[in-house]
């Protein structure tokens, strides 16, 4: 178990955080430019002195520890390669410096090599690598001596998307087989979906929201997290009286909207994403966002169904 207390300010920001991970478990840390995220990790890694409180993993307080005894991994975005070493002993740099026994060091080098899928490019240096590629050989070198905390700060934010996509289920299947306990800071709330098993939602420093991605991203707490985390039809008071609401802020859900229905709106807006469509329609001068796998040109009327029972009131935020 990982428990966590912590307060560090700067001038023109306090961040304030109360965290638990269970062993195994992947935790996002997922928030806006400047919420704290990654100062977070810092403090965490040890990279930061805390102004106050606590880091515990398995009941060990590693708050005293300088960063090099806390054996914890850590992933930057820029990867941090050594650009004069070879992939194995970029993997292997870890395990020397915590004086594994060769044997075993080039048991775990050629172990990780074959899961990252990097054996035919153990002899070429990063710079004759993919982006996604030297991606890998870094989450090999974090992962090499077996560290009991891993901390990953925007580990694909340098990929383009493609390559994003192509290794977030990586990334995702690596973390589970390594049983590693891991917290991820990122930005994007798909990669956060994918590849936690628990969302720690932060504001200004600030964790305001804690669960699984589905529980958070279903019930978000406040209009601010709804909006951050994607939602469109955020209703004002006045929008959710005009549709029969009470008069008070609330989430219509993507399910409480369907093509096909006993209203009828105007199309002001339509998006094409490929696969899909996206509507903005107006409905008693209110404007709600639906897609569907196709819709009418702007201008066009357009039939939907609103399940009201669905609504979730909301928190001013």
């Amino acid at each position: 178990m990982l428990a966590l207390s912590l307060k560090k300010a700067f001038p023109g920001f306090r961040l304030e955080a109360h965290l638990e991970a269970a062993e195994g478990e992947v935790l996002a840390l997922l928030g806006p430019s400047g919420s704290g995220k990654s100062t977070l990790l810092k403090l965490i890694a040890g990279l930061l002195p805390p102004d106050e409180g606590f880091v515990r993993f398995r009941g060990e307080d590693l708050t005293p520890l300088p960063p090099e005894r806390r054996k914890v991994g850590f992933l930057f975005q820029d990867y941090a390669l050594f650009p004069h070493l070879s992939v194995a002993e970029n993997i292997a740099f870890g395990l020397v410096e915590a004086r594994w026994p060769k044997g075993e060091r080039a048991r775990r080098v050629a172990e990780l090599l074959e899961r990252m899928e990097l054996t035919p490019h153990a002899q070429k240096k990063p710079g004759a690598l993919s982006g996604g590629e030297q991606q890998r050989v870094a989450l090999a070198r974090a992962l090499a001596p077996r560290p009991r905390l891993l901390l990953l700060d925007e580990p694909l934010g340098a990929l383009d998307r493609r390559l994003r996509e192509e290794l977030l289920l990586f990334l995702r299947r690596t973390l589970r087989e390594e049983g590693v306990t891991a917290l991820l800071v990122t930005h994007d709330q798909e990669e956060a979906f994918l590849l936690a098993h628990r969302l720690a939602i932060l504001k200004a420093g600030r964790v305001v929201q804690v669960g699984r991605p589905e529980e958070v991203y279903g019930r978000p707490k406040d209009a601010w997290t709804a909006r951050f985390l994607g939602h469109k039809n955020l209703l004002s008071p006045e929008e959710s009286e005009a549709l029969g609401l009470p008069p008070r802020p609330h989430l219509l859900p993507p399910r409480a909207l369907r093509p096909g229905g006993e209203l009828t709106g105007v199309v002001e807006e339509r998006f094409f994403f490929g696969a899909r469509v996206g509507l903005w329609v107006r409905v008693r001068e209110v404007r709600l966002y639906i897609e569907a796998p196709e819709g009418p040109v702007e201008g066009a009327p357009f039939p939907l169904a609103l399940d009201l029972g669905l609504a979730l009131p909301l928190e001013e935020g």
